[in-house]
């Protein structure tokens, strides 16, 4: 297949190069690859790339315009761009996971996590719950308090159950 477009290519570039120079028999060799393998003959200057980049009466002005979208952050007090994830926190709960992470790796070793696994950390209140919901579930224990941006209802399915119910109700209707 690779082939065969390689030939199109070529047939193409005779084709093209005949029609545009009126060439009676083939062109050069040299001339035919240089048209399959454009590269630029010099370097562009700092200078250059610089007025590209940021611009020049020869370029168009691109004027630097301050960000008007930044507001700080209410819980850690960096600043941030409006609608997006802080940083600063972001990076605190990324080194959190990392440590659970590197928890559950250290206790359950190389073993596929084919059961729930219940973080519990220093102080939480073990939920009174049935023994079934203790069954069959992996639990590892964090040796320090739980952060308070790191929510407590971790132990809480984010899923609903199914309901038994089979009456459509209509929403939106006016």
């Amino acid at each position: 297949m690779i082939k065969r477009f390689f030939e199109v290519v070529k047939i193409l570039e005779r084709n093209l190069i005949n029609n545009f120079f009126r060439f009676s028999q083939n062109p050069p060799k040299e001339f035919a690859l240089a048209h399959i393998h454009t590269v630029p003959k010099f370097r562009r200057t700092v200078e250059r790339r610089w007025k590209r980049k940021y611009g020049s009466p020869e370029y168009g002005l691109k004027i630097l315009t301050p960000k008007t979208n930044l507001k700080v952050c209410q819980e850690c007090g960096h600043y941030q761009e409006i609608n997006r994830l802080c940083g600063n926190c972001y990076k605190r709960i990324e080194d959190e996971t990392n440590i659970i992470k590197d928890k559950i790796v250290e206790k359950l070793g190389g073993t596929p996590i084919d059961k729930e696994v219940v973080v519990l950390y220093n102080g939480d209140n073990i939920p009174d719950k049935v023994k079934e919901f203790w069954k069959g579930k992996r639990i590892i224990e964090m040796k320090k308090e739980r952060p308070k941006w790191f929510s407590k209802n971790l132990l809480q399915k984010s899923t609903q159950e199914p309901s038994d119910c089979t009456a459509v109700k209509p929403t939106d209707l006016a």
